[in-house]
């Protein structure tokens, strides 16, 4: 699914301008999320934008931002604390709430999972919390800097390395994490919770992530990053926490959202939702709970022209399956087949004009056609390929009768 980004600012805790990503899907979004990056990090840290752009493509939109006096954002850093991070995240959530929906899922990576913790009974709307590689409380991140903390404590501030840059750390932030304990705040937190952590994080350790579980009451889960590293460096172990993400807080997403008079549906296992958008008069938003798309006619038929038509769609599953299926014949032949294309082109005819048609009365819906191969094959696999393209599912299911039932139902809210 292709997204889209908007740049957006909002005032912060200390009302200065604090600098923001709103990563947004094709269509309308399933759900809002926010999203919380690591201790001196940014919102474009790597695990934060492909997680969020991971969420983004299965339908989430997902505000990231920076925190007060960290990457675009304006504010002194040395005046920040743990405390004003989790007033940065309510802020954000206003600003979501004001602008677009109030989020329904919230993240945090690192300590920013602990401030999501922290935040989580500040936004009542969000049914759904999710940490990747928190700590359980936030006096953990002075680890990072345990060689300076008596420098710190001694002349009320010190200049402290963490990772290659400088910053200054104030006596005030080491006094406000000691006031924070999370575990109350996790008890009573009312929200499913889903815990990611890797056991060999050298940064925060797995022990934590058991904190948080057991302090967490039901609905909650865990699932283990395997040799994830702690920043999420590599694309795959993002990816995979945005896969497994996507998926669990499905389960959690309100079943019928009414914003601005928009109302979202949410679809149940096996099945495909199509309901209307809000957003002109024929556009669609068509769900099957992981993926999202438009549908919409032309501005020529009344339109707005934001998707493909029905007809589209219908092309769309006919050239899909001729494409997958042929892959699947050519590697279990061993072809070298490089790559496949399909074109398909529909239009209505007269059934009088069709040669191979039963019916001679009225008009017909003509798919047309033209796959494309390349790769080194001959005539005969060329024309086996060929063959096999009419033994493609959806061509089948097309060309044979087909039973629709049809029921309706009608809900007054």
């Amino acid at each position: 699914m292709a997204i889209k980004t908007e740049r957006i600012e909002f005032p912060g805790s200390q009302n200065e301008k604090l600098a923001a990503r709103l990563d947004l899907p094709e269509g309308e979004p399933r759900a809002y999320a926010l999203f919380a990056h690591c201790f001196t990090c940014s919102k474009d840290v790597f695990a934060a934008a492909r997680i969020s752009a991971g969420l983004a493509e299965r339908g989430f939109a997902v505000l990231r931002f920076d925190f007060t006096g960290l990457g675009a954002s304006d504010g002194d850093f040395a005046n920040t604390n743990f405390s004003s991070n989790v007033q940065d995240l309510v802020k954000a959530a206003d600003w979501l709430r004001d602008n677009h929906r109030a989020p329904d899922l919230l993240v945090g990576h690192s300590l920013g999972g602990a401030a999501v913790l922290a935040a989580a009974g500040d936004i009542p709307e969000a049914g759904a919390v999710a940490t990747v590689g928190a700590p359980a409380d936030p006096a953990h991140v002075a680890h990072n800097f345990h060689a300076d903390i008596e420098r710190i404590e001694a002349n009320g501030e010190a200049e402290v390395q963490l990772a290659g840059r400088t910053f200054t750390i104030r006596k005030q932030f080491l006094e406000d994490i000691e006031q924070h304990r999370l575990a109350d705040r996790i008890r009573t937190l009312k929200k499913a919770l889903i815990v990611f952590h890797a056991p060999i994080d050298e940064t925060v350790s797995i022990d934590n992530a058991g904190a948080i579980f057991l302090a967490a009451k039901h609905p909650k889960s865990f699932v283990s990053l395997d040799n994830a590293n702690h920043l999420l460096t590599r694309r795959a172990d993002a990816v995979y926490v945005a896969d497994v993400l996507s998926s669990w807080a499905a389960r959690y997403l309100p079943k019928s959202v009414v914003d601005d008079g928009v109302r979202t549906l949410k679809p149940e296992p096996g099945e495909l939702i199509v309901y209307e958008a809000g957003k002109g008069k024929f556009a669609n938003i068509v769900d099957n709970g992981e993926h999202r798309m438009l549908a919409d006619e032309p501005e020529s038929f009344g339109g707005t022209n934001t998707g493909p038509t029905p007809y589209g769609y219908l092309s769309a599953a006919l050239g899909a399956c001729t494409t997958m299926t042929l892959r699947m014949y050519a590697d279990r032949k061993k072809w070298p087949v490089d790559w496949i294309a399909t074109r398909v082109r529909h239009e209505k005819i007269h059934a009088s004009d069709c040669e191979e048609c039963e019916t001679k009365t009225g008009k017909i819906d003509r798919l047309e056609r033209s796959i494309e191969v390349w790769g080194d094959i001959d005539d005969e696999q060329r024309q086996r390929l060929l063959e096999i393209a009419d033994k493609c599912p959806v061509h089948q299911t097309l060309e044979r009768a087909n039973l629709i039932e049809t029921g309706l139902s009608v809900v007054n809210d």
